[in-house]
């Protein structure tokens, strides 16, 4: 079994804080095995993740967190951006189409762009896994929602820290049982289901800090745009 991150964010995102260089250090650290770095609509500091990681004694599995029309999706093993703003289903196919699988990371927490709250329940059933514990959610009651959800119509599952802080990077795992240790034998693991998850709840102070900190990177990013 191997004990991958599926979900975190680096300084490429507008909420992210540290390079990859530090998320991989941490993922060495807390004894990974894989780690995807997952951007929101930016690719281009997970494919260095990616290229990096043997260096750190890692699986590096490049990816992104795009931003669909419904709201977020993870795009595991995709090395081109997967346009962001269009709907949940073609989303999906296009991810596919670049050799990658759709993880739906948090679909039940509207308030961080779950797509529960613009898709239907078979719409969702659609995805390749669903993300059954997420560490930065206060509250179990969303995890408990997808991993019922998962359970009820037999979806592969996973789970991820969603780190946008190096630190983060290991608090939720999931353990994958793949025929070979490649990116294509871990996706092809997900895909069939021989995964089992674990994890820890982000505490509510690093949440918080990591909310205002990403709220901060936004107002600053936006500045700049109209900056000359």
């Amino acid at each position: 079994m191997l004990s991958v991150e599926l979900h975190c964010h680096s300084s490429l995102s507008y909420d992210g804080r540290d390079p990859v260089e530090l998320l991989l250090a941490q993922a060495e650290a807390v004894g990974l095995d894989a780690l995807a770095v997952t951007d929101h609509d930016e690719i281009d500091a997970s494919l260095d993740a990616a290229e990096k990681a043997s260096e750190y004694g890692l699986l590096g599995i490049p990816g992104m967190e795009v931003t669909s029309a419904d709201g977020h999706v993870l795009a595991l093993g995709v090395e081109e951006l997967v346009p962001e703003g269009r709907p949940f289903d073609e989303t999906l196919d296009i991810i596919r189409d670049l050799g990658g699988i759709a993880v739906v990371p948090h679909p039940f927490q509207e308030s961080r762009s779950g797509v529960m709250e613009n898709i239907t329940r078979a719409e969702l059933a659609t995805a390749d896994a669903i993300e059954v514990y997420n560490s930065r959610l206060l509250t179990g009651r969303s995890n408990r929602q997808a991993e019922r959800f998962a359970r009820e119509y037999e979806m592969p599952m996973t789970a991820g820290s969603d780190a946008h802080i190096s630190e983060m990077v290991g608090q939720a795992v999931t353990r994958v049982d793949p025929t070979e240790p490649t990116v294509e034998g871990v996706l092809d693991a997900i895909r069939e289901g021989r995964t089992t998850v674990e994890g820890r709840r982000t505490p509510w102070r690093i949440s918080f800090r990591q909310a205002a900190g990403g709220a901060k990177r936004r107002v600053k990013n936006r500045m700049h745009e109209f900056l000359p």
